[in-house]
């Protein structure tokens, strides 16, 4: 890996571009700060979803000015690494121009869980705090080097 210098283009990518792409999204422009260019799409978008905002939202990260969007947006740009954040993106992602690195996250779909709103929202803050470690882990092991 190269250290970071000039800003990295980084992509989540998940199947429906409602949680766990937003959420990775939305932690990594956070704390990666001016370092990374941060996108994040879907197989098959569909909306961001009002309970990621929430999990977000109470770690002052605000998702609202994200949209869900089609990776068929992006087949033509270039990216330094390319994380699929779930085993069904990672069968199914495309192939973007130029080198880059592909990394497979494997983080349960918190859109998934059932229950009453408080029920659900502990899954999502699971998956907030699986997202940001994973996150960190990124960030640290590339300003190492």
């Amino acid at each position: 890996m190269q250290a970071v210098h000039n800003k990295q283009k980084v992509l989540f990518v998940c199947t429906g571009n409602s949680c766990r792409s937003q959420m990775a999204e939305g932690i990594l422009r956070h704390y990666g700060k001016d370092k990374f260019e941060v996108f994040s799409a879907g197989l098959e978008p569909s909306y961001v979803h009002p309970l990621a905002i929430k999990a977000m939202a109470e770690s002052g990260i605000d998702l609202t000015g994200q949209h869900s969007k089609t990776v068929n947006e992006l087949l033509e740009e270039e990216f330094s690494y390319v994380i699929t954040v779930c085993d069904s993106a990672k069968e199914r992602c495309p192939v973007f121009p130029g080198k880059y690195n592909a990394i497979h996250w494997s983080i349960e779909d918190p859109a998934s869980a059932e229950g009453t709103e408080t029920e659900r929202m502990k899954d999502f803050r699971r998956v907030r705090q699986d997202i940001l470690e994973r996150i960190n882990h990124f960030i640290s092991g590339l300003c190492e080097e």
